[in-house]
């Protein structure tokens, strides 16, 4: 098959498979197809998974460590799969991620897959910039964004993207119970000076900040500036960093109208069949229930 027809996989915008899913994943991968429920409309479709289909497996996690430690990566490239690694690395905040590892486990991490798959299959995602307030104080959650940036600079990785939280209303249902909390939404102003902040705090250690789903802050940004609309996934990069062919469609899926510049991919998560155990008090997807178990790849 020519690499003109090959795809892209995301794995996943709607949970966390390196940290909980692996083995559902690697037993799809060798059956060769996934079956796939759109979130919106129900319908169910096959997505092929042989690596004559599939071009790069871009994968989306705040914990790598089960990837890691079950050589999942290792495996895949074996089989003839591409990798490529969206790793959401937030300041550390048990009240608003609760069940991610510390940060210095999460920047080890980080240290692994640099040396196993290359800084240039990495990206780093800072996401999202929270503000609230908790206990009659303002906070926010950019306290380790310095700490992590050099550590990142120090490892070659050149790519940051990030935003600001959306207050979808199932957030607010999720932290309505909370005493003395409310998540804030910062004044445009506000966004505009911290990104500029954050953007010259990431040059000094040669990574590049990019935005998803910005337009209306980037709009606010100065002429001059180095900050630009991002993609999570970035189709042109995976060409240079592993040649062949892609679509550089836009995926229409995704938030085009605010800013999102991500080419078309095939996502294979479930917001249903597999909740996300992070149980992040801002995330959008799924969280599962406190009750229930953790499944045995995240032990790996």
């Amino acid at each position: 098959m020519n690499d003109a027809e090959k795809i892209v996989l995301s794995a996943s915008r709607r949970t966390d498979i390196p940290a909980f899913y692996m083995s559902w994943f690697m037993d799809r991968i060798v059956a060769g197809s996934f079956e796939v429920t759109n979130p919106f409309n129900r319908r169910v479709s096959s997505v092929p998974a042989g690596p004559d289909r599939v071009h790069t497996i871009v994968f989306w996690s705040k914990n790598f460590g089960p990837f890691i430690g079950g050589r999942y990566g290792e495996r895949l490239q074996d089989m003839g799969y591409h990798l490529y690694f969206n790793f959401t690395i937030n300041s550390e905040s048990p009240f608003l991620e609760p069940q991610v590892p510390s940060l210095s486990e999460r920047l080890e991490q980080l240290k692994r897959l640099t040396s196993d798959f290359g800084a240039e299959s990495i990206q780093w995602r800072f996401d999202p910039i929270c503000f609230y307030r908790h206990m009659g104080r303002r906070r926010h959650n950019l306290d380790d964004f310095p700490i992590i940036a050099r550590h990142a600079g120090e490892l070659g990785i050149r790519r940051c993207i990030t935003s600001f939280m959306d207050h979808y209303p199932k957030i607010r249902r999720r932290t309505s119970t909370l005493k003395r909390f409310s998540f804030i939404e910062p004044e445009m102003d506000e966004k505009v000076a911290l990104l500029d902040r954050m953007g010259q705090t990431l040059s000094g250690y040669g990574i590049h900040l990019s935005t998803c789903c910005e337009k209306e802050v980037m709009d606010r940004l100065p002429g001059d500036t180095d900050i630009t609309a991002g993609a999570c996934i970035p189709s042109e990069h995976l060409v240079r960093c592993h040649g062949g062919r892609l679509s550089m469609r836009r995926d229409s899926g995704q938030r085009i109208s605010q800013g999102c510049r991500c080419r078309v991919s095939r996502d294979i998560g479930s917001y249903h069949l597999h909740p996300c155990f992070h149980r992040c008090l801002f995330c959008y997807a799924n969280p599962a229930p406190a009750e229930s178990q953790i499944p045995d790849t995240a032990c790996s």
